[in-house]
């Protein structure tokens, strides 16, 4: 590692470097160290703070200047996948698979890359984070079968989406737009998807400062009630209530 780059202490509940002093290239590369603990991770995302490495890299942690956020209300479904939720048989439920949502989603091909930053490592810290009410996978079901999912944390009224992945067109997008119906019925407003990418560009993202972000998040962080309670409520949603909003 660059002697810029700071190394993180032994120490899961140390403060992280400013957000403000990432580098600007790799885009948001802040620190490297330290470990996955509930601790470390709950600090790191109250901070606008997110690790990604791979399995032959330390532990990488990053803050780009650019970040990608959905506003819960307004989720873009293509026209094509508007019409076929009318009469699709998918229901979308909340907790009750999420390891299997994260195991897809780390095999789950990406294009222009080889491997994932899903390491068996992130893997059981976020399985970690999911049993204390932290981290939660939205899934999307064709009868018994799993099509597709995503999965984040709550941060106070924030809830921070980590990956998502399909293995039937449109169900990732479907789990999305549920998620963001059920967060927005609840008062929240944003959804933090990380870096932008043009296939959420697609679906609404928009791209915010790193200062406009960590502005909002300051503000949305501190409601631990909320966040802890966020799956209440979400019981089993049939995909075709997706399609009584118009497509945009």
């Amino acid at each position: 590692m660059s002697l810029r780059l700071p190394q993180l202490s032994a120490d899961p509940e140390a403060p992280f470097p400013s957000p403000e002093s990432a580098l600007a290239e790799p885009d948001g590369l802040l620190a490297f160290g330290g470990d996955l603990s509930p601790q470390r991770l709950l600090n790191a995302y109250r901070s606008g703070i997110f690790p990604w490495y791979s399995d032959d890299e330390p532990i990488l942690w990053w803050s780009p200047s650019q970040r990608a956020v959905f506003r819960t209300d307004a989720i873009h479904l293509p026209t094509r996948l508007h019409r076929s939720l009318r009469d699709s048989n998918w229901v979308v439920r909340m907790d009750t698979a999420f390891e299997e949502i994260i195991a897809a989603c780390a095999m789950a091909p990406r294009a222009g890359q080889a491997g994932t930053w899903i390491t068996p490592a992130m893997q059981r810290a976020y399985v970690a984070l999911h049993r204390l009410g932290h981290a939660h996978s939205i899934e999307v079901f064709d009868g018994t079968r799993l099509v597709g999912g995503l999965y984040g944390l709550a941060v106070g009224r924030m809830f921070c989406g980590e990956s998502m992945y399909s293995s039937e067109s449109g169900a990732s997008t479907v789990a999305l737009a549920a998620l963001a119906r059920h967060l927005h019925g609840r008062g929240w407003s944003l959804i933090d998807a990380q870096v932008p990418n043009s296939h959420t560009r697609r679906l609404g993202v928009e791209t915010w400062s790193r200062r406009d972000y960590l502005h909002a998040l300051a503000a949305l962080r501190d409601c631990e009630a909320a966040a802890l309670n966020v799956a209440t409520g979400f019981g089993e949603y049939p995909a075709s209530a997706l399609a009584s909003t118009a497509p945009t």
